[in-house]
């Protein structure tokens, strides 16, 4: 067993907690949050949404099948840091490469384990996230309780500009399949613009296996531009931070939805952008929605998807306009996942149809876009 240096974790409420430190040594900071997936470590780690964040694993044990450069939903992590009960120094799985822990130094991503994440989970469920500090250098709680009080809040941070693309790119690889990896596919039947406000990679992923050829644009990108391409849709991407502080979002959203006459899709992030584009207003929840195991009912089929999601903030369905109209909601809280506009091809969903590693329960959302796309095609 590793000797480990000493690490803390402090809380802006003052809380701290003593645990040992694990991925690469030194200090982050960040909203403090927790997710119940019991797999796919990788995936969440590189999430995009997670930026500006430290994540919790409420399952006890993480690592113990270790870590490869296939199994990324961006091109490194984001979270600000990682928060496990037991860190595994032993890994087995054919298509490890390295373990977790090496992948957080290669990384720089600092990590504290030992410590109750079950007593964590249950503050951060009960007092809602909190502004933290995981340091290993400095040891002194009382400094760290007044760093994490000195962090900006989540709401109003634009955290969009940090993780989007820099360059306009083309997408062709599908999902990953056995002993062909993710298998790149031409002759894509229709052009689909991506806006990247923090995309996951199984997105486009998902995109192309239902014949859409994704081009990803930066989040900046004018919709002019956007409509010079002529797209056959258009996507609207994931992504962290407060969607009201992006206000040039919004803005171009606005533009698309009036001037743009092809189907327009959106996850997560791109679902309350649309939303408060459409004139609606949202709000942060106390906990989020973050992990693998949501379930949310569609009101048109009366079927209950288990769904992925992380997201902290949330659409006000008291102030959705009439032109949309709700398509599915969480059995959860009874918050908003789904909306629909009444007389437009657009639809937005909260949660992750994509959900890497899974579950699959929700994939038919980009068989509907395809047909959507499809259908306006031929009129």
């Amino acid at each position: 067993m590793l000797k480990r240096k000493p690490a803390i974790l402090a809380l802006e409420d003052g809380t701290y907690y003593e645990g040992y430190s694990f991925g690469a040594e030194g200090e982050t900071s960040g909203e403090v949050v927790f997710t119940t997936s019991m797999t796919g470590y990788q995936e969440i780690i590189t999430d995009p949404s997670f930026k500006g964040q430290i994540v919790t694993m409420t399952c006890p044990l993480i690592g113990n099948v270790g870590a490869n450069e296939e199994d990324v939903e961006s091109n490194g992590p984001k979270a600000e840091g990682f928060i496990v009960k037991e860190i595994s120094e032993i890994y087995s799985n054919w298509r490890a490469e390295n373990s977790f822990e090496d992948y957080l130094k290669e990384y720089n991503i600092v990590g504290i384990c030992e410590i109750d994440t079950r007593e964590l989970t249950k503050k951060l469920r009960s007092v809602g996230t909190m502004r933290g500090v995981i340091s290993t250098v400095d040891l002194n709680p009382n400094s760290l309780i007044l760093k994490a009080r000195s962090i900006p809040k989540m709401e109003g941070l634009n955290l969009v500009d940090e993780v989007t693309c820099k360059e306009p790119y083309e997408w062709e690889a599908g999902t990953w399949k056995l002993n062909e990896g993710y298998p790149k596919k031409k002759n894509l039947k229709y052009s689909v613009v991506v806006l990247d406000f923090g995309i996951r990679y199984n997105i486009l992923r998902n995109l192309v296996d239902v014949g859409l050829k994704p081009i990803v644009v930066p989040a900046q990108t004018p919709p002019e531009e956007i409509l010079k391409l002529n797209p056959d849709g258009i996507f609207l991407s994931c992504g962290p931070g407060d969607p009201a502080a992006v206000t040039y979002a919004i803005e171009n959203i606005r533009y698309l939805i009036a001037t743009y006459k092809k189907p327009i899709f959106g996850i997560c992030l791109g679902h309350q952008l649309t939303a408060l584009a459409m004139g609606a207003s949202t709000y942060k929840l106390k906990f989020g929605h973050r992990g693998a195991n949501q379930p949310v009912k569609n009101k048109k089929t009366g079927k209950v998807e288990i769904t992925a999601q992380n997201h902290g903030f949330a659409v006000d369905e008291s102030t959705i306009p009439d032109d949309l109209e709700v398509t599915h909601y969480s059995l959860n809280d009874g918050t908003v996942e789904g909306l629909k506009h009444k007389t437009k091809p657009l639809f937005t969903v909260q949660y992750h149809p994509e959900s890497s590693p899974g579950p699959h329960d929700s994939r038919y959302l980009f068989k509907e876009f395809e047909k959507l796309i499809s259908d306006y095609r031929g009129r």
